[in-house]
């Protein structure tokens, strides 16, 4: 398996030449999913004693297995929060595998770390942290929540008064699905303010106001949200700041999807207070254009971090050795084992600038605001509330949410678009709507056009 013949050569060819045309190609087909059983009747036992051959089994991924699939970066690809990593970023995606480093300690990977610290500050200095502050790459928002949070109740169990305290955080029912699943995760409790419009100091307040002398106890942190999901809302993250301080609390902000709108100088304004967080989480995978997986999470005090994190074993020795100091990423969140996954993020800034990030991220803003117009001015269309960021909430009149569905499924099957409802709370009770969540700067004013035409 690992020698080195004609045949690895021809693979390798054959797989460079594929890379090549997914690159540089300027259509994509949006796959389709199909039942498990349908992809074993087209591509037969795969798995075998004696292997189908490199050739063989690359023409079935060609052929049958990669049209199993809808790209995140399709233009008309505007569900969920999809991606739209650079060309520049994919290529290094291809040399971060081909160099095999472990991206763990500084000993291993010293010149791969260097670049993803590189990309790193420039992250960091959007936010406004003070001097000092830094982060580390992650898998997702969900691996960067978690280890922040866990950083922020190991602080907050240095007191012995809270050592057999099960920690309670609270929350908005507008932040991701990551939040309670990181918090299940910590084995935390979480309290949710119920509003998806944007969570206020004046109701964080009011919240712990609200709280039994027991829940007060076991309150050590907050999560805000510098973008939700579902529609693009940055919370009251400076009237969040001064509650979190005064009641000696740690402010995390999840900006997984909005982070990147830090890049953007007509929006900056709005993320006023994420200077003052403790911890935040961004996702360079979402709005900053690299591939996946490619989380970060960021802290003021990033010593903290070390101290939750850091592992121990006799194994590890060597690596906090004097002969290999340097930064580690492992000490800072909850992975030992990684990939150099802020490379190609690094590649792509290095190439372009950090202006083209802005230019690109302004334009994902500019797409809302048109979609925004677009839906004004049809007779049966009307915006659920205005645009956020990059997201869209609006309805069809008279549609009801199998309406929704079925238009989701018929576009898909088309290989049109993937456009996928959402509910949004209206009052005391959830209204299914259609959502646009624009990334890709190459996402143009007709597909979105050819989008709403089609739900006439």
């Amino acid at each position: 398996m690992h020698k080195i013949d004609i045949e690895l050569i021809e693979m390798t060819l054959d797989v460079m030449k594929y890379a090549i045309g997914r690159i540089s190609a300027t259509e994509h087909h949006i796959g389709k999913p199909k039942k498990s059983e349908e992809l074993k009747a087209l591509v037969g036992e795969t798995i075998t004693e004696n292997g189908i051959g490199g050739e063989y089994a690359f023409n079935l991924w060609k052929e049958h297995l990669s049209k199993a699939n809808v790209p995140v970066d399709h233009p008309r690809n505007l569900a969920f929060v999809p991606a739209s990593p650079t060309r520049a970023a994919i290529m290094f995606d291809l040399v971060t595998s081909a160099s095999s480093i472990h991206g763990a300690y500084w000993m291993e990977g010293a010149g791969g770390i260097f670049c993803e610290n590189e990309a790193m500050q420039w992250i960091v200095s959007l936010t406004g942290l003070p001097k000092g502050a830094f982060g580390v790459f992650t898998s997702g928002g969900t691996a960067a929540n978690l280890s922040a949070i866990v950083t922020a109740r190991e602080y907050w169990r240095r007191d012995d008064t809270y050592k057999r305290e099960k920690g309670l955080i609270i929350t908005s029912i507008g932040a991701h699905s990551s939040i309670k699943a990181m918090a299940k995760v910590a084995d935390v409790d979480i309290l949710l303010v119920d509003t998806e419009e944007k969570l206020t100091g004046q109701s964080l307040k009011e919240t712990i106001e609200n709280l039994t002398f027991h829940q007060r106890k076991r309150l050590f942190a907050v999560v805000a949200t510098g973008g939700t999901t579902n529609a693009g809302i940055i919370d009251d993250l400076d009237g969040i700041a001064e509650v979190c301080q005064s009641e000696k609390l740690w402010f995390h902000v999840d900006a997984a999807y909005g982070g990147g709108a830090l890049a953007a100088d007509s929006v900056r304004p709005l993320f006023k207070g994420i200077e003052k967080a403790d911890s935040i989480t961004i996702d360079p995978h979402k709005w900053m254009f690299s591939p996946y997986d490619c989380g970060a999470v960021i802290y003021k005090h990033p010593e903290l971090a070390k101290e939750a994190h850091s592992q121990q074993g006799s194994y590890l020795d060597i690596f906090k050795d004097e002969g290999a100091h340097g930064f580690n990423p492992t000490d800072y969140q909850i992975q030992l084992t990684r990939r150099v996954r802020g490379l190609p993020l690094w590649f792509s800034l290095a190439t372009h600038g950090t202006d083209r990030y802005k230019q690109s991220v302004e334009r994902g803003i500019e797409l809302a605001k048109i979609a925004g117009r677009m839906i004004e001015s049809d007779p049966n269309l009307e915006l659920v509330r205005e645009p956020s960021l990059s997201c869209v909430l609006y309805r069809r009149k008279g549609w009801k949410p199998e309406d929704y569905t079925h238009w989701t499924y018929e576009n898909h099957r088309k290989g049109f678009a993937l456009v996928t409802p959402t509910k949004w709370k209206n009052g005391d009770t959830f209204e299914t709507v259609s959502r646009f969540c624009f990334i890709n700067p190459d996402t143009t004013e007709k597909d979105i056009q050819m989008i709403l035409d089609s739900m006439a």
